[in-house]
């Protein structure tokens, strides 16, 4: 349909005002002698009944045009690194995102994140996207799954109004909240040259425990692993990582505070200085002329340090924090992280502390069963969010649950919370794979969901790479027909039939379907796990086999996590020869990149040294060997105040990094930055062979090949990596290190149906290495590859938690007694 316009009477279709249609006829009467009347607005783009996108070029897309329709599912597909996210995120979501941006207050986009326009020709049809990412959410330690939705804060005030005894407003039940009490004379004035002195009293009822300051464990820091004490402080007594003798912040500002002998031994230290040394209270000194302030060494190291979570933590420190701090369950709140005042208001017998441990599954039951008027359509409310978790497979959390311990998977699920009682429509979602984490019993129930938002009228962007949730998609976007710079192109637009016709990579593999091992290999031993009662595990004995390929399975939230890492993973006795690849996020700057993520980079400095006679720092882009126009970055960063920022590629080393001198120093007739420019594959064979042969980073560069990364730049910056590349770039990494059993939580996510195929190649070589490969893992492609299975459940939550089946997978299938059981038979055609 064409737009509605304006006709020569001026009365705009659908409206009916008196008002509006004096006022149309009032200016058709000044307007009709000199403007003609307009036509109806062609159908198509115009009508903005798709998103344009003409000419992308973001990343690795060579210039794509493509349609979107709005108002329906549209999955975008492709092998890892082929431009998915280039396009979905990068381009629309992004574009969106900024004009929203745009709309704001220069005052108010002064606090916002700065947002670079797309490069793109045209970009069309455009509405309000909602991106729903794996992004983790967050690590403070006071957020949990209640905190960072709504729930909490309902309960909150639920517990605030029919809370018995009562104790005060929802604060009073927030861990987040401290009481304060203060009392004192304030003046007030009145009229002019009036004022007197009025005595006040001010004071606050939180639900903070005091104790733990509502983190739920308290810490005892191992001084001994702070410093040496049998040194002064001028001699450096300090072993804390990251503090240097020299340090002016740190180091210097206790030695030379005034405040302590930096001469004197930390030992012979008096009893007062040593209360200033651990314990004082920030305290303003001058060092050298310069206002600093000095504060005891145990608060500092707690802000510092403990503060973070400790995942968010780079290696060395969190080895630095395991070594020192022992955390322990707060002895005062019990872990509930919430004050005795707080929880000693019930509701029929239940505290709020109770109520967001409790399985959210079990809360929403409780929470129907409540009848009381005076709150009703706060318990719908409440009712209808926790709903929504036991809808999108979340029932087996509880509020309580810190969000830093969530998956990628499960924090994109939270997200979805807020938008699915949304009243928004004409929106467009985005999802990056949503479906990771989930059982194929699970699939089901988020594809009615990602349905149910395009039913209310709403354009959903899904990259995906289940075949299950490709086929319920409206339109599918096939981008390829590789990876890197092999990719970025639109090999396939069109309905699901259509793709499986294609030719593509994604519809060649689209029915692919792995077949039972008809032999699997014998173990070598096994490893007990006897008595398990991590999370909702229920006192689990088992045997996992050594020597072979194990994979665990079992529904989101049976237990798999708890008992492979609670065991396994983080069990002291067994930690050094174990190698875990888990989820966890490749951190980095846009300087990092898989040269110096994996090491890589060290080798080649070193070669180009040896072959040049001279320092290694020269080849490193953030050391002695920097443009120093740009800093060693290749680019040019310009702000433009309240406009995006500018990067251009820098003049002085046309974005070579490096400066012209060092450029000069040849390898194999190569300079540093043609060798940063060369894909794994090219710099596999070049260090390989020749003068420029350097085993150590061959063997590197071998491990990068063999987990499908070949077409990877080795200089290019990790922030544009994909998150399938990210995964298999820090797989590569831990194939390097010394152990006999390698743990690896759910390898395929961000594979795409025809890498799957050469992971489990991988697997197979790392098994027939010598090693035992226990795998976390959702896929029947792996299922049906494995040696030995062992599933959980047979539900989530405390419906999970004990050993349902252990066995062949050929055994799995005949057996056909659990839900994995039922899908891998289906998927296998048994």
């Amino acid at each position: 349909m064409s737009k509605p316009t304006r006709t020569g009477t001026g009365t705009r279709a659908g409206t009916g005002t008196a008002a509006g249609t004096r006022t149309g006829r009032r200016a058709a009467t000044r307007t009709s002698a000199r403007t003609p009347e307009r036509t109806p607005a062609p159908d198509g783009a115009v009508s903005h009944g798709v998103i344009r996108v003409h000419g992308a070029r973001v990343n690795n897309l060579k210039d794509v045009s493509v349609e979107i329709p709005k108002r329906q599912l549209t999955v975008f597909t492709g092998v890892s690194g082929s431009g998915k996210s280039s396009l979905v995120f990068g381009t629309v979501a992004a574009e969106s995102q900024r004009l929203i941006n745009e709309t704001y207050s220069t005052f108010v986009q002064g606090f916002m994140p700065t947002l670079a326009r797309p490069e793109v020709d045209v970009l069309e049809g455009l509405t309000t996207a909602i991106i729903v990412d794996q992004q983790r959410m967050g690590s403070d330690p006071r957020s949990t799954v209640g905190t960072a939705t709504d729930a909490n804060a309902m309960l909150r005030i639920l517990f605030s109004r029919i809370g018995s005894p009562h104790i005060g407003s929802p604060g009073a039940f927030a861990f987040n909240v401290a009481s304060v009490h203060a009392s004192g004379a304030i003046t007030v004035e009145r009229g002019a040259n009036k004022s007197r002195a009025v005595k006040a009293t001010f004071s606050r009822t939180g639900g903070m425990c005091t104790r733990c300051e509502g983190r739920g464990t308290v810490s005892d820091i191992d001084l001994t692993q702070l410093y040496d004490d049998s040194k002064s402080l001028a001699d450096g007594a300090f072993t804390i990582p990251g503090w240097k003798s020299d340090s002016f912040f740190t180091v210097r500002v206790y030695a030379e505070s005034g405040l302590l002998d930096p001469h004197k031994p930390i030992a012979k230290f008096t009893k007062r200085e040593m209360q200033d040394f651990l314990y004082r209270e920030p305290t303003k000194v001058k060092v050298e002329g310069v206002n600093l302030t000095f504060e005891g060494l145990i608060p500092k190291i707690q802000k510092s340090f403990l503060s973070k979570d400790r995942e968010a933590m780079q290696p060395h420190i969190r080895e630095f924090v395991d070594r020192a701090v022992t955390f322990t369950t707060c002895p005062d709140c019990d872990g509930t992280r919430l004050s005795d005042e707080a929880r000693s208001s019930k509701i029929k017998g239940i505290s709020i502390a109770d109520a967001c441990a409790m399985q959210i599954s079990d809360l929403a039951d409780w929470v129907r069963a409540l009848r009381e008027p005076s709150v009703a359509p706060l318990l719908d409310a409440l009712g209808a969010t926790l709903d929504s978790f036991v809808e999108i497979g979340l029932g087996y959390l509880g509020l309580d649950r810190a969000s830093g311990t969530l998956s990628g998977g499960e924090a994109q699920r939270v997200k979805m919370i807020r938008h699915l009682g949304s009243s928004l429509t004409d929106v467009t979602y985005v999802f990056d794979e949503p479906t990771i984490g989930l059982h194929p019993h699970d699939i089901s129930r988020m594809n009615n969901l990602l349905l149910r938002l395009r039913d209310k009228g709403n354009t959903v962007l899904v990259v995906e790479h289940k075949p299950e949730t490709i086929a319920i998609a409206d339109h599918v976007v096939d981008l390829g027909p590789g990876a890197g710079t092999a990719g970025g192109t639109v090999c396939f637009e069109g309905t699901i039939d259509g793709l499986r016709t294609a030719g593509t990579v994604t519809g060649r593999h689209f029915d692919d379907r792995a077949a039972l091992k008809t032999t699997v290999r014998e173990p070598t031993g096994t490893l007990e796990i006897r008595g398990a009662t991590t999370h909702n595990l229920r006192d689990v004995d088992v045997d996992i086999p050594l020597g072979v390929l194990t994979v665990v399975t079992g529904v989101a939230g049976s237990g798999k996590s708890s008992l492979v890492h609670g065991s396994l993973v983080k069990n002291p006795a067994r930690r050094a020869d174990v190698v875990a690849i888990g989820q966890g996020a490749i951190r980095g700057s846009r300087r990092s990149n898989p040269a110096t993520y994996t090491g890589l980079l060290d080798p080649i400095r070193k070669a180009f040294a040896k072959a040049n006679g001279v320092k290694p720092a020269l080849f490193s882009a953030n050391s002695e060997g920097a443009c120093p126009n740009c800093n060693g970055a290749g680019v040019v960063y310009t702000d433009l105040g309240i406009m995006a920022g500018v990067a251009a590629v820098c003049e002085e080393c046309e974005g070579k990094r490096f400066q012209a001198s060092v450029l000069e120093h040849h390898l194999g007739g190569r300079d540093i930055s043609e060798v940063l420019a060369m894909s794994v594959a090219e710099a596999e064979e070049f260090f390989g062979t020749g003068e420029a042969h350097t085993p150590a980073a061959h063997r590197v560069l071998d491990r990068l090949a063999d987990v499908g990364l070949g077409y990877l730049t080795i200089g290019q910056p990790l922030t544009t990596l994909s998150g399938g590349e990210r995964q298999r770039l820090k797989l590569a990494t831990h194939m390097g290190e010394k152990g006999g059993i390698y743990v690896l939580d759910e390898p395929t996510a961000g594979l795409h149906l025809a890498d799957v195929e050469q992971l489990l190649g991988l697997l197979d070589r790392l098994v027939d290495s010598g090693k035992s490969v226990i795998v976390v893992e959702h896929h029947q492609a792996v299922m049906a590859h494995a040696d030995w299975i062992i599933d959980l459940g047979p539900g989530a939550g405390h419906d999970g938690g004990r050993i349902v089946f252990e066995g062949t997978p050929a055994d799995l299938v005949a057996d056909r007694s659990t839900l994995t059981g039922e899908h891998l038979a289906t998927y296998v055609g048994a």
